[in-house]
């Protein structure tokens, strides 16, 4: 058995070496991916915690959230994924409005994007994420800033909702090859 003196829970959050790196429920850990390690993960599993790794979860705690309050959200709130044009996609398919690109090449494709953000935020506000991916990125968020021709996916164990980032605010799509992405990501 692992003895480790820098991991412990107090008051349901997850302290790692001295930073808030998750919070638990129950038999459930939701810790921050930037904490991932296979220490970490064998202290969960000596502790009989169901491990969830997430993005975002450093950035909540460390800003003053507390983990009872991020327990009350986790009901609320769901995970936001965004995707952007992969570096070999069609260079027209590029910052255009979502009427220019249907009307070009019909509705946004799955198959010329990439996920560059995968975790939980603060929000779900459509505004609120767009703020974030432009002046405060999240760890983790490997892409551009925000902007015209990326999609926007808020998802939860249920489903998802997608939103092509528009010349004024979002439109709600319908991301084709939404349900073999589905498969493959195991939702």
């Amino acid at each position: 058995m692992t003895q480790l003196s820098g991991i412990e829970v107090k008051n349901g959050c997850i302290i790692y070496y001295g930073n808030p790196a998750g919070y638990v429920k129950e038999d459930r850990a939701t810790v921050d991916k930037i904490f991932q390690s296979k220490e970490f993960e064998e202290w969960l599993s000596e502790k009989k915690f169901v491990s969830d790794w997430k993005d975002g979860v450093f950035d909540r705690l460390s800003s003053g959230e507390k983990a009872e309050e991020l327990l009350k959200d986790k009901k609320s709130l769901k995970n936001v994924r965004i995707w952007q044009l992969k570096a070999d996609s069609d260079f027209d398919l590029r910052f255009r409005s979502y009427d220019e690109v249907v009307k070009a090449s019909g509705e946004p494709s799955m198959v010329n994007y990439e996920a560059v953000y995968d975790g939980e935020l603060e929000t779900n506000d459509l505004e609120g994420i767009y703020a974030k991916f432009n002046l405060d990125h999240p760890n983790g968020f490997t892409g551009h800033s925000l902007s015209i021709s990326d999609v926007v996916e808020i998802y939860n164990e249920r489903g998802s909702d997608f939103y092509y980032v528009n010349t004024i605010g979002f439109q709600k799509i319908e991301f084709a090859d939404q349900q073999e992405q589905d498969i493959k990501m195991g939702m």
